[in-house]
């Protein structure tokens, strides 16, 4: 009978159908992982700090740099728009902090 548990149990956690499976064997509540794009890459997108109304939805309402985790963006575009964000506020286009 415990062998037939952990049989299931290993078939459940090897399916690759984008559901992630909790350790009962069923599909866990978050649903299928779509995976973000970056939107530098896709779009031809350059970050400039002189635009601070675009680079305003990579920071969030406390002042911090979303990690690219969040917001799909490569590393390499992740560092460049890192540099353009500090930039910005360096030139007080952007706050360092909203309080």
């Amino acid at each position: 009978m415990r062998e037939d548990k952990d049989k299931n149990f290993e078939d459940s956690n090897n399916s690759r159908d984008g559901y992630s499976r909790d350790r009962r064997g069923g599909a866990s509540r978050r649903g299928p992982y779509r995976r973000k794009v970056c939107k530098f890459c896709t779009q031809n997108v350059v970050a400039d700090y002189k635009n601070p109304d675009f680079l305003r939805r990579y920071v969030t309402e406390r002042g911090k740099i979303l990690p690219s985790r969040i917001t799909g963006t490569c590393a390499k575009h992740q560092r460049a728009l890192t540099t353009e964000i500090k930039r910005a506020r360096v030139l007080a286009y952007l706050p360092f902090d909203r309080k």
